[in-house]
């Protein structure tokens, strides 16, 4: 049974027990939409001032929506447009301290202001990303890029969906 938990600690101490939990939650599940499923909703119940966590998959042409935590949300991204498609296209993280700023950024959720965008790569495919807004300007930092990283290594390690 999973309970909500009040995180103590450093913001890493905070990040690598999220880390412990998901190898938990996932480890031996064959099902990567439970996996994506369980991965958002431990994200968004993890981290402060965030307004929409989920993931978008790579179906060969362009990204397509999957589970999430927040707001209806678009449902394709085509590579290269927006911060997902952007991050997608480039396979790198992309931290976005104003999304009004970005060129081409897609308004799904007229509140996020901010924004950070990974890559789920796989035996050198990509996956799709792990996408996550805040309505706070600035909110996401290096620590965050770093973990998130790392969660996204975790979950990529445990995916078993068909390359």
């Amino acid at each position: 049974m999973f309970q909500t938990n009040e995180y103590s600690g450093t913001r890493r101490e905070q990040y690598e027990a999220v880390l412990t939990q998901l190898k938990g939650l996932i480890q031996g599940e064959p099902s990567y939409i439970a996996n994506l499923a369980n991965a958002s909703a431990l994200l968004g119940q993890f981290l402060k001032d965030v307004n929409w966590v989920g993931f978008y998959l790579y179906d060969g042409t362009e990204l397509v929506l999957g589970p999430f935590q927040g707001l209806p949300a678009c449902i394709r991204i085509p590579l290269g447009r927006g911060v997902c498609g952007t991050a997608a296209g480039e396979r790198r993280t992309l931290v976005v301290e104003d999304v009004h700023a970005f060129p081409g950024h897609i308004a799904c959720d007229a509140a996020s202001n901010s924004e950070i965008v990974v890559p789920i790569i796989k035996n050198d495919q990509l996956i799709g990303v792990l996408d996550i807004d805040s309505p706070l300007k600035g909110r996401f930092d290096d620590t965050d890029r770093e973990y998130l990283e790392q969660f996204v290594q975790v979950l990529a390690g445990e995916l078993q969906i068909a390359l």
